[in-house]
């Protein structure tokens, strides 16, 4: 071991860390994010859908571009109608959470309902929202009708009814006024754009002392150009003053939030703008509108203010901690499931392995192994005997056959003889002299002589 002159770094600094554990800090991030975002309105399609055995559902929420985990616990989907399934379209109101063991981001749905006319009714409450605090509904904003109106113009449809009643109301009170229509489509894909196009000309050549925007009544989706944001935008720029008097009384569209006044039917704008005896009721009329607008808006503060609070409220209630347990228990027997099933195939092969080991060393599959090797063996021996002994047949008769050829017996059988003397076999006439014995062999015998 070895010392060093080197200051630690966390000695040095250890005053001015605020070290966390994970745990702490998971749980801070989820403290956030109940606090700042609380519940909200989501539309999306379920995939990864997962009913467990506790009645928990979990799922993912997911839009073509991103996706975000969710789950709805059994006392809140006991309330939902027909369990969903994976590609269904659904809108949800849910709390932005974390589920802290593992740091998931997630949200825990409290109510859920297939998409349809939900989904424009949480697309009205974001725009609104949305406007709201950009100040578009702010009353200081709202501009004051002029004392002594001569001219009004409409946007509107050239052939709606709508423009029929401004036109009869305005006949009847007061003829005097001049109206000059902007027409523009009320209904449709292509609505927006005109109602924004028809304001922007008739701000430009600036030929009129106020606007009537409208239409008669229908459905929320008959309505709907009267709450896009672009002619919310459009009606807050203007400045000329503007009436909004779209469909019936119980109608409230962005439109009527944003104009300078808003009528609650199209006569009633045109008796607004028209000037007679009842111009007094006219303008208690407005200033009721306006004071209903601005006790809307405070009530929705209000409202605002109640489920931030309640969110921090909910945030430490003993309910999410039980239902993160329960969570966090539903991924435990999942795993546990999915590990046991894991041991169980590897157990399951670990015995086919040694069922075939085990018949691959029977002594019996080795010994006719081995009776068969024998028997081979056998029969290549008996080959190889029959073989060998008719070669060493074949070169014992190639061997008799050429010493047979250089045998003296083969010589003396045709006619030869040979001369010895003893053993010694005389080759000239100088080896002998007189008196010596010789044998001369012939094929059949011997001679005898004596040298004279």
């Amino acid at each position: 071991m070895f010392e060093s002159n080197r200051p630690n770094p966390a000695q040095s600094q250890g005053s001015s860390r605020n070290i966390l554990s994970i745990s702490s800090l998971n749980s801070m991030a989820k403290n956030i994010l109940m606090r700042e975002l609380g519940q909200v309105w989501l539309s999306g399609e379920i995939s990864n859908f997962v009913a467990a055995s506790s009645g928990h559902w979990y799922f993912s929420l997911k839009d073509n571009k991103a996706q975000v985990k969710g789950a709805m616990f059994k006392g809140a989907n006991s309330r939902v109608a027909k369990q969903p399934k994976n590609g269904d379209k659904i809108i949800v109101r849910a709390s932005v959470s974390l589920y802290e063991p593992r740091g998931d981001y997630q949200i825990i749905v409290e109510y859920m309902e297939q998409d349809g006319e939900g989904l424009l009714k949480q697309q009205f409450e974001a725009l609104k929202n949305k406007l709201m605090q950009e100040g578009l509904f702010a009353t200081q904003t709202k501009q004051a009708l002029p004392e002594h109106i001569r001219r009004v113009g409409v946007i509107t449809s050239a052939s709606g009814a709508a423009l029929h009643d401004i036109l009869t109301v305005l006949e009847q009170r007061n003829p005097a006024i001049e109206v000059i229509v902007y027409p523009s489509q009320v209904q449709g894909s292509s609505a927006t754009a005109q109602i924004v196009r028809a304001l922007h000309i008739a701000n430009q050549r600036n030929e009129v002392d106020v606007l009537i925007v409208g239409r008669g009544g229908g459905s929320l989706e008959d309505l709907w150009c009267f709450n896009e944001e672009p002619v919310a935008r459009a009606i807050f720029g203007s400045r000329l003053p503007i009436v909004s008097a779209v469909g019936h009384e119980v109608d409230v569209t962005i439109a009527d939030f944003v104009a300078d006044v808003r009528a609650a039917t199209p006569s009633q704008a045109a008796e607004l703008v028209s000037q007679d005896s009842q111009r007094l009721f006219d303008n208690i009329a407005q200033y009721e509108s306006r004071l209903s607008q601005a006790l809307g808006r405070l009530q929705n503060n209000a409202q605002h203010r109640i489920e931030q609070l309640t969110a921090k409220l909910i945030q430490n209630h003993p309910k999410y901690r039980l239902q993160q347990q329960a969570q966090h228990l539903d991924q435990l027997t999942m795993r546990l499931q999915k590990e046991i099933t894991a041991s169980l195939n590897q157990a399951t092969t670990r015995l086919t392995q040694a069922n075939q080991t085990l018949l691959q060393r029977n002594p019996k599959h080795r010994i006719d192994l081995q009776q068969s090797h024998l028997r081979n063996l056998s029969s290549r021996l008996e080959q190889a005997q029959h073989t060998t002994l008719g070669n060493a047949q074949t070169e014992l008769n190639r061997l008799a056959g050429l010493l047979n050829s250089v045998s003296p017996l083969a010589t003396l059988s045709r006619g030869y003889s040979i001369t010895k003397q003893g053993e010694r076999v005389i080759q000239h006439p100088s080896q002998v002299k007189s008196g010596d014995e010789i044998t001369t062999q012939l094929k059949d015998g011997e001679i005898r002589s004596i040298i004279r």
